[in-house]
């Protein structure tokens, strides 16, 4: 027996050297003149294991050791982190001294590679003015809003006297509405094949490019391909369609002859509408679900956001949509909207990657190696946000709080989200239809993370009855 526990005793102190040895050997690769302080963990998987897992965690305590800027390797890549105000701002404003796009690998195979956020320079130029011109006030007012509103007062029909999942509702709401806009597709056939092979594509994009059949990253390359071949049949039956029938959605405005139509080929059309339906996906159902949360736990921003929506209704018969000038008054809904994603975060940060050798804070950055703009922690600042970890959408209603230079919950410079005004008449319309026509309460065992994404693992389950009831 003494014997066992020998050799079990030298085998882990064998394994504890080797590991040690790994981890040291993969330091000394990177270890090169001028680089920030930092560790590279493991190699090929680097650090991105702590780095999911613990998130916001492994973030304060590499920045305890080592400053607000340090190397790691996350995500299949070298990587430098910046947690400086200062310096994430000098990043997100020049693109055009060699800070690009760099995100993840999994991220761009996915999402394709001629999605407006991976690209750069003119390309970027003639794809976000063809986006902006989907989503600009006249084209929100007069397209958008009509379709929005009908779709969203039709999905919360049948909410009342029931228990519901409402991550699951956020996440079908966001989706199906989504394809409604783009493509002017319905609940169906359709959407009910898209919409399991749409959620396998977003699991896929944070995850490591290893490709063996039980990884999210194979699963997210095998929903991307089913995707791109219902969304290519779309594109050629509309193009036939196109001929008879005059569409009003986006997917025409992409096709449709004119200052952009030269540029855009069927598949950066495609990378386009599968970027638009990730990135709208993404924060409108997290933030409708973040809202309903938090607005059940705060009784009193609940009461002011109700008697505003209610003044809304007070001027409108019982069926008439919400309207552009509806929407415009919605202030103190504006404010719970940007509370509520600054208080979740449900953006940590963006990535950019160097096109040649430079210096940064007084430190050498590589060709090709990743930037992780980390801008979570500005979210917590207490010198910004006083009280900073309360529910205080007050704080909103200050104009000036809304454009400071630190607020970067929507991005900054030429990378600014263009869906930005479209994503909050989303949100607006459903909370108003939402806290109009019904009371809630949460069931209970509802489980919340808040990193790598903002999610109930299973589900968060309210209780939903008629106001009139």
């Amino acid at each position: 027996m003494a014997v066992y526990v020998l050799v079990l005793v030298a085998i882990l102190c064998l394994l504890c050297l080797l590991s040690t040895a790994l981890l040291r050997w993969n330091d000394m690769r990177y270890r090169k003149k001028g680089l920030p302080p930092g560790t590279m963990g493991w190699p090929i998987f680097g650090e991105t294991t702590e780095f999911l897992k613990h998130g916001p965690n492994f973030m304060k305590n590499q920045r305890a050791r080592y400053g607000s800027f340090f190397k790691s390797h996350i995500l299949g890549c070298p990587t430098m982190v910046s947690m400086d105000h200062e310096i994430n701002r000098y990043i997100l404003m020049n693109e055009a001294k060699g800070l690009v796009p760099g995100y993840p690998q999994s991220m761009l195979d996915i999402l394709g590679k001629c999605n407006i956020a991976a690209v750069h320079g003119s390309t970027h130029r003639y794809m976000r003015g063809a986006l902006l011109s989907l989503v600009s006030p006249t084209m929100i007012r007069d397209q958008h809003l009509p379709k929005i509103d009908h779709f969203i007062r039709s999905h919360l029909r049948n909410w009342g006297s029931t228990t519901i999942d409402i991550q699951e509702k956020t996440k079908e709401m966001a989706l199906l509405s989504s394809l409604k806009q783009i493509a002017g597709i319905e609940s169906g056939p359709m959407s009910d094949e898209f919409m399991p092979e749409f959620f396998k594509l977003v699991l896929g994009t944070l995850s490591l490019p290893i490709d063996l059949p039980w990884t999210n990253y194979r699963h997210g390359l095998q929903a991307r391909k089913n995707i791109v071949r219902m969304l290519r049949k779309l594109i050629e039956e509309r193009r036939v369609s196109m001929e008879t029938q005059d569409h009003k959605d986006m997917l025409s405005c992409l096709m449709s002859s004119g200052e952009y139509r030269q540029k855009l080929t069927d598949d950066e059309v495609i990378d386009q509408i599968i970027t638009i339906l990730y990135s709208g996906y993404e924060t409108i159902s997290t933030t409708s679900m973040m809202a309903v949360k938090y607005l059940h736990d705060n009784p009193k921003v609940l009461q002011q956001l109700r008697a505003e929506h209610f003044e809304v209704r007070g001027r409108k018969n019982l069926e008439d949509p919400i309207e552009w000038e509806d929407l415009k008054s919605m202030k103190f809904t504006r404010a719970v909207i940007f509370e509520t994603s600054r208080l979740a975060t449900i953006v940590n940060g963006v990535l950019r990657k160097t096109t040649q050798d430079m210096e940064l804070n007084g430190f050498l950055i590589p060709k090709g190696w990743r930037i992780y703009v980390y801008t979570r922690e500005m979210n917590y600042n207490p010198y910004l946000y006083p009280d900073t970890f309360a529910f205080n959408p007050w704080r909103w209603l200050d104009q000036s709080v809304e454009v400071m230079n630190n607020n970067m919950m929507f991005g900054a410079g030429t990378r600014q989200c263009p869906g930005k005004e479209l994503g909050i008449a989303e949100i607006s319309i459903f909370l108003h239809y939402f806290v109009t026509r019904y009371r809630w309460e949460e069931v209970g065992g509802n489980e919340l993370m808040k990193f790598p994404r903002v999610e109930a693992r299973h589900g968060l389950h309210i209780r939903v009855e008629q106001l009139n009831e």
